[in-house]
């Protein structure tokens, strides 16, 4: 993906990089992991050794694919959320609660739907306990900062998108925080509003007379950051960590359309493709191959894969992968998601940024529906969780085995995944290819579909003839959808 050697991880931890002449941080975080109790009791990890600063006058910008932690490292900068291990601090005092100088603007806008604009900001100021005297002039003054005048007997259903979130943000800002905490506050409205939006709350927060110090905001929109942010945090999934640390030194204000900052979007395209898709690179000859351990699979049905291949068919077998995501106004983690997932199966290739139909991948569009079954079972079986479980399920005298086993089998190999989802994700791409029968009341996997004995309501030896499991549907049981 042609990335400088200075823009990927070490092997260890990195120094993270300190804005010049930086005072002591607002807040930060050290050592910080955070792992989430499962419905079966084992801890899934969602951050791991996470160390960060926010410091004073910064737009700090948290991006990276779907499932990176980026939210849960947001709530626990704000003392929202106690990490499983570490710590966050405050002023470099230990935060053991919700820290005192923030402030937090929601992805959902997040309003009471029984108050008015000017309600949903006096029940905060309320809660902040700001003396009852004082409180008309702050609902008036953040209102009019947000442009929202005339609209403080207004209710949320009466707002539109972008309305809705101005009220969120005059909400946050009435009680004069330090730090703005933003979760993608503006990926529920449309491009236009977002622009404006954006450009109002750089402007709020330049103005010096303002106790408004420093935001932090998460997304996954890199023009958006390019646009925003003074530091740009670039996290990875599985589990989250930090990837690299991008300095934006272009002043403001900026242009989308500047050619030096088109020129930072596609230097952060080229940091998250490299790591996210990176092109394979040949072992050194007579290097020892390492056993392959099973894969782990996104959570992308049958459906999105079909969607991708035939929007690259429309387009000549190929397109870049950002050009995707613009296109299909997707964000651009799931994008990226599915095109792992089509890589897996070897129908499509990922030479830089572009996504590119392979000849396997062409063949399998053309081919009627018994013949891409067949096709998609045989790239299944190239896969070693396919083959692993199949062959269990071969050596089983009932040509069965419970979903426990299969679940315990991903949470032995793939430890920081989510193995109940990708369970559900392994069972819809075997069902797709007709590779294994599935009940879900008996919480068993199948070679093919049994018989019940309707007397005893226990089951008969499998039935079937081809060797291929029988999918209730007993066709491709999924309509192809755009990506």
């Amino acid at each position: 993906m042609n990335v400088s050697a200075s823009e990927m991880p070490a092997a260890s931890p990195a120094p993270v990089p300190v804005p010049v002449g930086a005072a002591k941080p607002l807040c930060e975080v050290k050592g910080v992991s955070q792992d989430f109790l499962q419905p079966t009791g084992q801890q899934l990890r969602v951050l791991s050794e996470v160390d960060l600063a926010l410091y004073p006058n910064e737009v700090v910008c948290l991006l990276g694919p779907s499932g990176c932690g980026k939210s849960t490292l947001l709530r626990i900068l704000g003392g929202l959320i106690m990490p499983t291990k570490g710590q966050a601090y405050y002023h470099g005092e230990p935060l053991t609660g919700l820290s005192p100088g923030m402030s937090m603007v929601f992805q959902s806008f997040a309003l009471y739907p029984w108050m008015t604009v000017s309600g949903n900001i006096h029940t905060v100021l309320e809660a902040a306990k700001v003396p009852a005297e004082e409180i008309p002039d702050r609902i008036t003054n953040v209102i009019r900062l947000v442009g929202l005048s005339g609209f403080e007997d207004a209710y949320p259903r009466e707002l539109s998108g972008g309305m809705k979130q101005r009220a969120g943000i005059a909400r946050a800002l009435s009680v004069n925080p330090e730090i703005l905490f933003m979760d993608e506050p503006f990926s529920q409205v449309d491009a236009l509003t977002a622009e404006t939006l954006r450009a109002e709350v750089l402007d709020i927060w330049a103005a010096k007379e303002r106790s408004l110090n420093s935001i932090v905001m998460v997304s996954h929109d890199i023009k958006e950051v390019a646009f925003m942010a003074d530091r740009i945090v670039v996290l990875v999934a599985n589990p989250g960590r930090v990837l690299t640390i991008v300095e934006n030194k272009l002043p403001r204000p900026r242009d989308y359309k500047s050619p030096e900052l088109v020129k930072l979007v596609d230097r952060l395209h080229e940091i998250i493709t490299g790591h996210e898709i990176p092109d394979e690179v040949p072992a050194p000859v007579g290097a020892p191959v390492k056993p392959a351990g099973p894969e782990a699979l996104p959570a992308i049905s049958p459906s999105e894969i079909l969607g991708l291949m035939e929007y690259l068919d429309a387009r000549g077998g190929q397109e870049d992968v950002f050009e995707i995501a613009a296109d299909t106004n997707r964000e651009f983690g799931k994008v990226l998601a599915v095109v792992k997932s089509v890589e897996l199966l070897d129908f499509v290739d990922t030479p830089k940024r572009q996504v590119v139909l392979t000849p396997m991948g062409a063949q399998f569009l053309k081919a009627g529906a018994p013949a891409r079954r067949a096709l998609w079972r045989e790239q299944l079986l190239k896969l070693k969780l396919f083959k692993d479980v199949q062959d269990r399920l071969q050596k089983h005298p009932r040509k069965a085995l419970s979903a426990d086993s299969v679940l315990e089998y991903l949470a032995l190999y793939l430890p920081h995944e989510d193995y109940e989802r990708m369970f559900e994700t392994f069972i819809q791409w075997c069902q797709f290819g007709g590779l294994v029968y599935y009940d879900e009341d008996l919480r068993k996997l199948y070679t093919r579909k049994p018989r019940k004995s309707k007397a005893q309501g226990g089951e008969e030896p499998p039935v079937g003839g081809d060797g291929a499991a029988q999918t209730e549907g007993g066709s491709e049981n999924s309509t192809p959808t755009g990506v």
